[in-house]
């Protein structure tokens, strides 16, 4: 993202309170930014962010230092050495946000946002796998679904970019909302609503409504795309043009547990991946590349070169087992999907690994209790735990054992589990259950 001195200003509405007029030259000059220390870049100007536990203005010296030509500011009275050009403003971070909306509007390329309790980086990745076929992409990499995140995601928009992708994540009420102010989507994408952050909204309905924030800023043209939810339904607006997708409007022709064949509004398409919940993340995309104008074989092109990003149905062999490693996030409803998928389509050899799922407020032992009710339906070897919330996972049919440490829990694996069993790993990331498939090669 590189800017002018005149579009920081048009952009931020910052005040200049120190400027080396030796060095700098609006006419000329032009900045790229950082927020940052350890990547600065010699020109760079340095946007110090404040969070709860870290205060990037304590850091400008350093940033100056380490080649920033100059900085922005919340203090007036902050004015350190080897700064060229200091702006002052109110909020770093509002400012940055402005910046890297100034930035995309000088390109706007087609933008669709997606947000959903689960399943949102997989459509994100849906997305671009077709939309790339169709134009030049920018999407959000990782997890960068918060306010920094998106700004580095607009930062890397080029002239050439004609669709961008962008995932929005959220902890609480009115973060989406902002995410939406900036983003400024064509399309807004709910993927679904479930109980992922219930600890902290209280109630499926507050989730469902922080949800809808997406809708704030879509453009007037645009469209919410949404799994048919009744409580999206509820509060709906109808400020947009809505669009909803179901499960049950498709026909499955084939599922494995490497791959899904389906038919949807007269077209097949093909994903590389199992599970009815991945087949309603692709109706999401399908939707929003027919509301665009897509041809059904670039949609269906796209979907069938998706490949499941790491830690997300990740399929590997290892001292004989076969692993699928589903541990990129955990919470019930994205638990249940993934034991129907594997216990329902792998046929024999069958042992699931679960840990805590996090953020689930003053119920989070019902909540890992349900999931062991939930397992007593389906044929299964095993069912091994690890943590303090999963030791309340004991389906009442099925061998569970829990253990106190991933040690002892590879230990188990290695001496009693036969070799060819198909193992299914489901955690929270903070659990860092990657440690047992570590362990486990070793």
């Amino acid at each position: 993202m590189k800017l002018n001195l005149s579009e920081i200003i048009r952009a931020t509405n910052a005040e200049i309170i120190f400027e080396n007029k030796n060095v700098i030259n609006k006419n000329i000059n032009v900045f790229d930014f950082s927020t940052d220390t350890r990547t600065i870049k010699n020109g760079d100007i340095y946007i110090p962010i404040k969070g709860k536990n870290f205060d990037g203005e304590s850091f400008i010296q350093n940033a100056c230092n380490l080649g920033a030509i100059g900085y922005f500011t919340t203090d007036k009275n902050n004015i350190v050495n080897k700064a060229d050009i200091v702006f002052f403003v109110h909020d770093t971070q509002e400012a940055y946000l402005q910046l890297a909306n100034f930035y995309k509007r000088k390109f706007n390329p087609y933008t669709i946002a997606v947000t959903g309790s689960s399943g949102k980086t997989t459509v994100k990745e849906m997305m671009y796998s077709v939309l790339k076929n169709a134009g030049e992409t920018v999407k959000s990499e990782l997890n960068h679904n918060n306010e920094i995140g998106l700004c580095q995601t607009l930062s890397a928009i080029e002239k050439t970019t004609k669709y961008l992708v962008v995932e929005m994540g959220m902890r609480g009420q009115g973060e989406i909302e902002i995410l939406s102010k900036y983003a400024e989507p064509d399309i807004g994408v709910i993927v679904n609503i479930g109980s992922a952050h219930i600890g902290r909204l209280g109630s499926l309905l507050n989730i469902a409504k922080a949800k809808f924030e997406i809708t704030k800023y879509i453009k007037n043209n645009g469209v919410l795309i949404s799994h048919e939810n009744e409580l999206i339904k509820q509060i709906n607006d109808n400020k947009h043009k809505t669009i909803f997708f179901n499960l049950k409007d498709v026909k499955i022709n084939e599922m494995t547990e490497f791959h899904s064949i389906f038919n949807y509004k007269g077209n097949e398409y093909k994903l590389n991946i199992a599970g009815e919940h991945n087949i309603q993340n692709a109706l999401a995309v399908i939707e929003a590349g027919i509301f665009m104008g897509l041809t059904p074989e670039i949609i269906a092109k796209g979907l069938a070169e998706f490949s499941p990003i790491e830690k997300r149905w990740e399929i590997q062999t290892i001292k004989g087992f076969n692993i699928i490693n589903d541990c990129y996030n955990s919470n019930p409803d994205s638990v249940k999907a993934a034991l129907k998928t594997f216990l329902d389509l792998t046929k024999a050899g069958k042992t699931v690994i679960l840990g805590d799922m996090g953020e689930l407020g003053l119920n989070e032992e019902n909540y890992h209790i349900q999931i062991g009710n939930y397992l007593e339906q389906f044929n299964c070897d095993y069912v091994l735990t690890f943590g303090n919330l999963a030791k309340y996972i004991q389906p009442k049919n099925i061998k569970t054992i829990h253990f106190e440490t991933k040690n002892e829990l590879v230990e188990y694996i290695k001496k009693n589990l036969p070799k060819g069993e198909n193992i299914l790993l489901k955690a929270s990331r903070y659990m860092k259950f990657e440690e047992i498939i570590e362990e486990l090669k070793k």
